[in-house]
């Protein structure tokens, strides 16, 4: 990556962005918690007359199925589709975990839904040396701990990045390079284009405009003319330039952890030992909050999650914030214990804190200066 050296005003380091993208999210998590659905064609969604398909897995979509996809007609694509109902509260609690992940590398992380997110990781806080290790870092965490599946483009704007993660799904990961933003992006189907929908293609295609250098080669005045307030972006988009920082402007409701284990545990020297662990990642997290100036909060919640799937919460709450780990530990213990003994192992163990009460904004730089890390 170059730059021009100048004496009094230091150039601030080239943005390096993630785009994670959960591969089929909906139907991967359905066929994750059912072994019958794995290897199917599978679309969420009801089979009823007027139904839709919300998602559907590869083996779905290799037929042709879609999302928004009318049921009829994704049943007559592939009469063996195995339809599901949605499960939206299951989907938000594996977002959760997947957003606790991305913490762990940096604080600049904007959720577009429940299974995509752009990550800042300009300030290469785990230090591992460049974006492409962290994007194989957390694509790696996200399949241990949920057993599923990312994809993750990584560049230096959030435009590309978006089109990088797409390239090689499934499971795959794809880095662009500012030397090769220009022409990437010159080779796609403007119909790949991050807010360029059907009718915008469609009008595009009017206009001879099929591909990134078709769009490169109008000249502003004339996108103007046909696209209005959206031509400037296009413009700049067609040459791989985004200027968009990465925008987390959120107070956390909630801070914590939680980890699944590669075998259940039911012995409660074993599950107070997990939760130790479970302790230090939330409190980790929990610490740089507090490091912000943040208060910390009033209630801490255990989670927990059987063999069987099934989930249960306990919460405690007290006048005075758990400001110490130690206060913060205890309290997870003596939920846990108050559920001693079981009679199923526990495939998950969570914990978090909330009720922070009045927490100051946190205010994210747009341009955080750093040393410079490779992509």
């Amino acid at each position: 990556m170059s730059s021009c050296d100048s004496a009094a005003d230091p150039p601030s380091p080239q943005r390096k962005i993630i785009h994670v993208d959960m591969d089929a999210f909906y139907a991967s998590v359905e066929q994750r918690d059912d072994p019958t659905l794995r290897g199917r064609p599978v679309a969420v969604g009801s089979a009823r007359a007027r139904g839709v398909v919300a998602a559907a897995s590869y083996e779905a979509r290799v037929h042709g199925v879609r999302s928004a996809m009318a049921s009829v007609t994704a049943l007559r694509h592939c009469p063996a589709l195995v339809f599901v109902p949605p499960r939206f509260d299951a989907y938000r609690a594996v977002s959760e975990q997947i957003r606790a992940i991305f913490a762990d590398y940096t604080d600049l992380i904007e959720p577009l839904s429940l299974d995509e997110a752009y990550l800042d990781v300009t300030d290469d806080r785990p230090r591992l040396g460049s974006a492409q290790a962290i994007a194989e870092a957390i694509r790696a965490r996200i399949h241990a701990e949920t057993g599923l599946t990312a994809s993750a483009g990584v560049s230096y704007n959030k435009f590309i990045a978006k089109l990088a993660s797409d390239q090689n799904k499934p499971d795959g990961l794809c880095v662009i390079t500012p030397a090769r933003g220009a022409a990437f992006v010159a080779s796609l189907p403007v119909a790949r284009f991050h807010g360029v929908g059907p009718v915008t293609a469609a009008k595009m295609e009017r206009l001879g405009i099929l591909t990134g250098a078709d769009l490169r080669d109008r000249p502003l005045a004339v996108l103007q003319q046909h696209f209005g307030s959206g031509a400037a972006y296009l413009h700049a988009a067609a040459r791989g330039q985004d200027h968009r920082p990465v925008r987390s402007h959120r107070i956390a409701k909630s801070i914590g952890a939680e980890r699944t284990f590669s075998v259940d545990l039911i012995e409660p020297a074993a599950l107070h030992a997990a939760l130790e662990t479970v302790v230090d990642a939330a409190w980790t997290r929990i610490g740089r909050h507090l490091e912000r100036g943040n208060v910390p909060g009033r209630t801490v919640t255990l989670k927990l999650r059987y063999a069987g799937f099934r989930t249960i919460t306990r919460a405690t709450s007290a006048p005075a914030p758990f400001a110490a780990r130690a206060a913060f530990a205890g309290a997870g213990h003596v939920l846990l214990d108050r559920l001693m003994p079981l009679d199923t192992g526990v495939r998950l163990l969570g914990l978090t804190m909330s009720a922070f009460g009045a927490v100051a904004p946190i205010i994210v730089a747009d341009e955080p200066v750093q040393p410079s890390l490779p992509l």
